[in-house]
């Protein structure tokens, strides 16, 4: 156990199998964006946001009318009105004053950029009434310039990268 730690004894949820969902290639929906992000590891224990129910299903969505993203270079879906899509996800930490919001923020915020187009337009927020902080940390979280800043840290970094690394064994 961490000395220091904000909960040190959360609520560990089972964490359920996924059967393959087919659909369009071309087409990304709530839970490929789920699955994508449910692996990662919480800064502070060894189990998954999906596991402490900081992450569920319910807490992400793609926009239906943008959620078919047709590839082009990054400038192409602009210049000729094809659409872009939109995510959203909320997490929900497990305590109100979580220090680690933002690093869970930007785990999700990196997981995704790695795994979706630039142009997938991604917003994250920390569930409504969750977090002390919470207009400050959504603020941070969907602030580009803020979020490069923050991943060069080397040491915030690396916390968001072995966040990232422990759910490399669990992919799907």
């Amino acid at each position: 156990m961490t000395v220091g730690m904000i909960n040190a004894n959360p609520v560990v949820h089972e964490r359920p199998e996924r059967a393959a969902h087919p659909h369009p290639a071309d087409a990304i929906d709530a839970l490929d964006v789920f699955d994508t992000v449910r692996d990662i590891k919480d800064p502070e224990h060894p189990y998954s946001l999906e596991q402490l129910s900081v992450l569920s299903e319910e807490s992400v969505s793609v926009d239906e009318k943008l959620g078919r993203i047709q590839y082009a270079p990054l400038a192409l879906p602009f210049l000729f009105g094809i659409a872009c899509g939109m995510s959203s996800i909320t997490f929900t930490p497990t305590v109100q004053h979580c220090s680690m919001a933002t690093v869970i923020g930007l785990c999700l915020r990196l997981k995704l950029m790695q795994n979706f187009p630039p142009h997938f337009k991604i917003d994250i927020k920390v569930a409504p009434g969750s977090l002390a902080n919470e207009d400050s940390v959504n603020k941070q979280l969907n602030d580009k310039e803020r979020v490069a800043a923050a991943l060069e840290n080397p040491n915030l970094r690396q916390l968001v990268d072995e966040c990232l690394c422990s759910n490399d064994s669990h992919s799907h």
